[in-house]
């Protein structure tokens, strides 16, 4: 990636960091800190790596995305209505009644969400399921990005997914775990201890490494060195921060989805005040 990609995905990550504590802001809450830590997945996702048409959300052509972690909705809605498959004004009305913004992604309601997620532990298998279907119609150029939370990982149905895709050498589906340390309940460690998930999906067949995941660059490089692997499925593990980006959120107790009480719209308001320096840098 030359320094101008570089430069442009970085003013993507800032502004979908300020679309997403926007819509916080105009909701009171949220799921602040999980949606904050897949941003720049999302950037270079949706800003480089899918191919997508913003005219034609169902084009058969298309990439897919799962986000299994169904409540980083913001994150990825931001980034739909950045590229123009729905007006930018809707994202203020995350969870309003009648809204087509929901805080989770929803296939019904959102133009460019590919599947429905919530109910944690879902999503891998339904990705496993698209990347198959792709597989066995001889289709060779498209992909599946599925995100899954590290929290969510303590659902099995994750582990049937993954014994599947590596069975059948899925290496068009491309897993990715936000390993940013918290779940709901606290952290994981504390939770349910995770070990090493590169070690776990090597030895379950896949090939696998860890990035830094608030690097665009190193998400891009890593989703490069994905795409190169012909006989395996595939890995990403990012290593994170739950709350990436915004100190206040980033040190939070309990950042999983925190009310925005006056103190975090002040935070908010100088959060955005700080990331539109990057996004109007020449």
């Amino acid at each position: 990636m030359d320094a101008k990609e570089l430069r442009k995905l970085k003013k993507f990550s800032a502004q979908l960091r300020i679309d997403q504590l926007e819509m916080f802001k105009q909701r009171g809450m949220g799921h602040i800190g999980g949606c904050l830590s897949v941003t720049e997945l999302i950037s270079v996702l949706y800003g480089k790596q899918m191919k997508v048409d913003p005219k034609n959300p169902n084009w058969e052509g298309r990439d897919y995305l799962v986000m299994s972690k169904g409540h980083a909705a913001p994150a990825v809605e931001a980034a739909l209505a950045e590229l123009g498959f729905f007006d930018k004004k809707l994202l203020l009305t995350m969870d309003d009644i009648g809204t087509r913004v929901p805080s989770h992604v929803d296939r019904l309601l959102t133009p460019g969400i590919d599947v429905t997620c919530g109910s944690l532990g879902q999503g891998a298998s339904v990705a496993a399921g698209i990347a198959y279907g792709l597989k066995h119609a001889g289709i060779t150029d498209q992909y599946v990005y599925v995100c899954i939370g590290d929290g969510e990982l303590n659902e099995g149905q994750n582990w049937e997914a993954f014994q599947f895709m590596a069975h059948n050498k899925l290496n068009n589906c491309i897993v990715f775990i936000d390993n940013n340390k918290r779940q709901h309940d606290g952290y994981c460690d504390e939770v349910l201890k995770p070990f090493s998930y590169e070690e776990k999906m090597k030895a379950f067949g896949f090939w696998c490494k860890t990035v830094d995941g608030a690097s665009e660059e190193a998400i891009d490089d890593g989703i490069n060195e994905a795409k190169a692997v012909k006989d395996q499925a595939v890995c990403i593990v990012l290593d994170t921060i739950k709350g990436q980006g915004v100190k206040y959120y980033e040190e939070m107790p309990d950042n999983h989805a925190p009310k925005v009480f006056e103190e975090g719209r002040a935070v908010i308001d100088a959060a955005i005040l700080e990331l539109r320096k990057i996004t109007e840098e020449e």
